[in-house]
């Protein structure tokens, strides 16, 4: 099982992305394959998903998009083929609000997605997903913590935190944040 890899993209077709990790070409099904940039250097998130006739890798810019995905995947009635054209054309918010709402409509603007199926995620995942400020406290707090120890003011470190992306290394975080609290 893999949990992410990090690499350079080598192709972007209608509905993968070619990622090249150390001269291995790894093909990815993603949400959006057009949101990456050839020869740039991402960290995948992946789910690789295993069958008898079959070995795919699905992957995500984020961890939010990527647990949502699994979330949804856990629904009967919805497989990945399914589950990812949702992500393409919904924010991860969105669906989320859609069906803490239990927005059947919003729901059923999805490919494939009719009432029976709108349904049952409602019934399967209200009230079970949580808002991407919910899920990343864990990291934010690592990120305060570790500027404090290099004694900036919380104040300060309040107005950046909130600007860097969760989703990234804590490393990563902290030189952008450096990097913000010195301009």
């Amino acid at each position: 099982m893999y949990a992410y890899i990090k690499g350079f993209i080598k192709d972007i077709e209608s509905d993968y992305i070619v990622l090249d990790n150390n001269g291995i070409g790894y093909l990815i099904y993603t949400a959006s394959p057009y949101s990456f940039e050839i020869d740039k250097e991402y960290t995948v998130y992946l789910y690789q998903y295993v069958r008898e006739d079959e070995i795919t890798l699905y992957g995500f810019k984020s961890l939010d998009e990527k647990n949502l995905f699994l979330k949804l995947i856990s629904v009967k009635g919805v497989g990945c083929k399914m589950a990812l054209p949702m992500l393409a054309t919904g924010s991860t918010e969105g669906i989320i609000d859609a069906i803490d709402r239990e927005n059947i409509l919003y729901l059923k603007k999805f490919p494939k997605i009719g009432d029976k199926v709108a349904r049952q995620i409602i019934l399967d995942l209200k009230g079970k997903l949580a808002k991407s400020d919910e899920v990343n406290t864990q990291v934010s707090d690592e990120l305060v913590e570790a500027l404090k120890s290099l004694g900036y003011k919380q104040a300060d470190i309040n107005k950046v935190v909130k600007k860097i992306d969760s989703n990234i290394d804590i490393e990563i975080q902290i030189k952008e944040a450096l990097k913000l609290l010195l301009k």
